[in-house]
């Protein structure tokens, strides 16, 4: 990062979403609907996360703790709720965009080794609370839509719940920030539940109350208020709320249920966000109205949708559905453009291999009757041997046209098969650019035009890559004679990106995850080559 001196010069004005009673209210969907209204006003709009945890980055965490590793341009794996930012406000965000304690503490102790702090006694307050301030304003001055210079609104959003040990530090920096900032370059917006007790049926403010007093007793006054609740608040409720809290009414807005995610930038544009924004940040002049007629239209399109296509996931880590998001989202896309509506039918991989016909023979005879009912079947990525047998069956199975199933294996699951059809690629120590261990986004050639993919013939496709283990570049002539088509390669023409099968509908397989960057106007061309197929057996039926 770079150091205080170096900041840019900058107007960028800061809009804080913090969330208080229970954690899962949804701030990563408040956030990014901030930024959609902000944006949809004519402002240029960047995001941050704060994760409070000591890791790093999300790379190591398994699915089932924190959901999915989503995967930035930069190779950056960082938290789920940057994909959110990057969908719904069409930005290209970087790993510096994701802060953690892990990447604080560890600039820290490293400017201490090297003597940064002259000898003195490295503390939180002012140390690490300064690293985290310099952090933030450092990030919030890199252009993330593709202009040049800096952003005039940055959405931070501290991850976790008020009160949290973990959060202390952030939330002092973000005080003090604040505080050096005025009020007219910083505005909060606290997110709380509002709930309804079930004997009573009356909606409660005692918990958002509570939130908000220790909140403010942090240093922190929220400026405007988004409850969170099961049913739209009554008016009663928002003017105790204004009168506990000391946030003005017309300050205090309700995200309530909604059809689809879709509708909350167009339920808090509905109760002017932005123009409290607008105008606690002094941005009239730089403002207008905002302009969500093309998002209305794709929000109320979903919800109009009449065809149900039922898609099988197949996956390890189908107990957590975030572990998945991305791919929910990018089918999400896809059947939208096509006009489809998908019903996803979660199976866990490991439920159809053969010997949980013995452990378990209900949940086996439940997951093949499940996957024999869709129309069609996505098998996303996956670390390590669980699971993998199931997932290939269920590949088998997808095969209409009853090509022999080739008994091979791969190095990741035995490192002593001969038969290293998949196998760990060993220039990854000598050739770091072309290949690196980490996340990274590299471009794959296409050698053949117009495939099942959807990508047509353009000079390149640039996707975004998480593994370690390829095709074995020996095994690729013997497969192409079977009937896979390599259409899809990296700039080396070693390392297999895209194969398809002959002689099959569709039935593709990729390397990277193009799931990453589908946006909900621009589904990424897998899917939708997957979700047109579904679409014309559809319209072929109801001729």
């Amino acid at each position: 990062m770079a150091e205080e001196e170096d900041w840019p010069a900058s107007a960028t004005k800061y809009v804080l979403i913090t969330g208080g009673v229970v954690s899962g209210l949804g701030k990563g969907v408040t956030a990014s609907s901030v930024g959609v209204v902000l944006k949809a006003c004519g402002l240029r709009v960047t995001c941050i996360k704060i994760d409070p945890y000591l890791n790093t980055d999300a790379g190591t965490m398994s699915p089932f703790e924190h959901g999915e590793v989503f995967v930035l341009d930069d190779g950056g794996e960082v938290d789920l709720d940057l994909g959110n930012y990057e969908r719904f406000i069409d930005v290209t965000l970087t790993r510096d965009n994701n802060i953690t304690t892990g990447k604080i503490y560890q600039s820290v102790i490293e400017k201490e080794r090297k003597g940064d702090y002259l000898g003195k006694t490295v503390q939180v307050v002012p140390h690490v609370t300064d690293e985290i301030k310099q952090w933030i304003q450092s990030v919030s001055t890199v252009p993330v839509d593709g202009q040049t210079c800096p952003a005039d609104v940055c959405v931070i959003e501290l991850g976790g719940t008020v009160g949290d040990i973990e959060s202390m530090p952030f939330i002092e920096a973000l005080r003090q920030l604040s505080f050096s900032l005025g009020k007219e370059n910083f505005c909060l917006i606290h997110v709380s539940l509002v709930p309804v007790l079930g004997v009573v049926g009356e909606q409660k403010t005692k918990p958002t109350q509570h939130s908000v007093r220790e909140l403010r007793a942090l240093g922190l006054t929220p400026d405007i208020l988004a409850c969170r609740s099961a049913q739209p608040l009554i008016g009663s409720v928002k003017e105790k709320l204004s009168q506990f809290c000391h946030v003005p009414v017309e300050n205090i807005l309700n995200i309530h249920d909604v059809p689809n995610i879709w509708h909350v930038p167009l339920i808090l544009r509905n109760q002017k966000v932005h123009e409290a924004i607008i105008k606690q940040l002094n941005l009239a002049g730089s403002a207008g109205p905002p302009d969500l007629q093309d998002w209305t239209e794709m929000a109320e399109s979903y919800d109009n949708l009449k065809n149900s296509v039922k898609i099988a996931l197949v996956g390890k880590y189908t107990n957590l559905t975030d572990s998945y998001l991305s791919v929910v989202k990018a089918l999400l896309h896809a059947c939208v453009a096509c006009s489809l509506k998908p019903s996803i039918q979660w199976i866990a991989a490991s439920d159809l291999e053969d010997a949980t016909a013995t452990t378990a023979p209900a949940a086996h005879t439940e997951a093949w009757e499940t996957l024999k009912g869709c129309s069609c079947i996505l098998i996303p990525g996956g670390f390590g041997d669980r699971g993998i047998s199931g997932m290939i069956l269920a590949a088998k199975y997808a095969r209409e046209n009853k090509v022999p199933y080739l008994d091979a294996d791969s190095e990741e699951f035995n490192k002593d098969t001969p038969d290293r059809v998949v196998m760990y690629m060993p220039e990854v120590l000598i050739f770091p650019l072309i290949f690196m261990e980490e996340s990274r986004d590299m471009p794959s050639d296409l050698r053949f035009d117009n495939g099942l993919s959807r990508y047509g013939n353009p000079p390149h496709v640039d996707e975004r890559h998480r593994h370690r283990y390829e095709v074995n570049p020996s095994f690729v002539p013997m497969l192409e004679n079977a009937g896979l088509q390599f259409v899809g390669c990296d700039e080396s023409g070693k390392r297999m990106e895209i194969v398809e099968l002959q002689d099959h509908p569709f039935y593709v397989g990729v390397q990277f995850h193009p799931e990453f960057k589908s946006r909900p106007r621009r589904p990424s061309p897998p899917f939708t080559g997957d979700a047109l197929l579904l679409g014309n057996k559809l319209i072929k039926l109801t001729n």
